[in-house]
């Protein structure tokens, strides 16, 4: 039996978005999602939101894009947050654990910058792991169809309050 190599682990630059990277995240996110994409609760949130470039976390490997987390300024009951998607890594790339990192660092950058919350529609299982809940957005109303157990809240700061209402444009 011949063993095949297990190809090496990507060394990573994680970083801010930058206007110029923009070209590069859109087809990553055009692979990753296809154009179903448009027709998600998420969509309807971003067409609201304002984008912060500086807040979004794309992963590079020298002049390679593996994987952006992108961050949306809303605010959901009155309460300021993020809104953290589309979150995407390169098919190759995928189990190679650095989406986890991506989140983690967009989440690390939105509680620098002094949010207190961070929300995404996502399966718990994955987002847990880096402390997101399903019970912490149980409230939280999306401006379209979406299955409420998706809904995933993450606090930044232990005083956080509980978010309750509809995710809205700040």
């Amino acid at each position: 039996m011949t063993v095949q190599p297990v190809p090496p682990i990507p060394t990573l630059t994680l970083q801010a978005e930058h206007p110029q990277d923009a070209a590069l995240v859109d087809a990553l996110i055009e692979r990753a999602f296809g154009p179903g994409r448009y027709a998600k609760a998420s969509e309807r949130v971003r067409e609201l939101a304002t984008f912060a470039p500086d807040l979004s976390v794309c992963a590079w490997s020298g002049e390679n894009l593996l994987g952006v987390a992108r961050m949306w300024h809303v605010q959901v009951g009155g309460v300021r947050a993020m809104f953290l998607g589309p979150f995407a890594v390169e098919q190759g790339e995928r189990n190679a654990g650095f989406g986890a990192r991506l989140v983690a660092r967009a989440c690390e950058a939105a509680k620098a910058a002094g949010e207190t919350h961070v929300v995404l529609v996502g399966d718990e299982p994955y987002f847990s792991r880096v402390g997101f809940s399903a019970a912490l957005g149980r409230q939280v109303v999306l401006p379209g169809p979406v299955d409420p157990r998706r809904v995933l809240v993450r606090r930044l700061t232990p005083d956080a309050v509980e978010l309750a209402g509809l995710i809205e444009p700040t």
